[in-house]
């Protein structure tokens, strides 16, 4: 059975620093791509920022561009988000995502993704 386990959230102050954690197990993902979604009350998922199976490639939401930063270590079968300069519109649940095909380039969008993660709550206040 494959599981996603997000941690590493909570409730931090604007400016603030937190990392997520996405611990895969059921399966290794070294080949596949994998990304970081949000949703905050009453909106859509959106995408955070992904990486290509071998960490070379990475991508960013533009609202996060330059402060987070998304890595893999599959020697652990685990993927992070590095969150510097919090602000409060980054408060939201935060999903780990993993793409079930080999090789595919990491992708923005939330079908191109196959295994979610519960969701990790991040609070962000001012």
């Amino acid at each position: 059975q494959v599981q996603l386990v997000e941690s590493g959230g909570g409730l931090v102050q604007a400016g603030d620093s937190l990392r997520l954690s996405c611990a895969a197990s059921g399966r290794t993902f070294s080949t596949n791509a994998m990304g970081w979604f949000r949703q905050a009350p009453g909106k859509e998922r959106e995408f955070v920022a992904a990486i290509n199976y071998n960490g070379v490639n990475t991508y960013y939401a533009d609202s996060v561009k330059g402060r987070f930063t998304i890595s893999r270590d599959n020697a652990k079968n685990t993927m992070y988000l590095q969150m510097n300069s919090l602000k409060r519109e980054d408060t939201a649940v935060y999903y780990c995502a993993a793409d079930k095909n080999i090789f595919r380039p990491a992708g923005r969008v939330r079908w191109e993704y196959d295994y979610w993660g519960q969701g990790t709550q991040v609070t962000v206040s001012s």
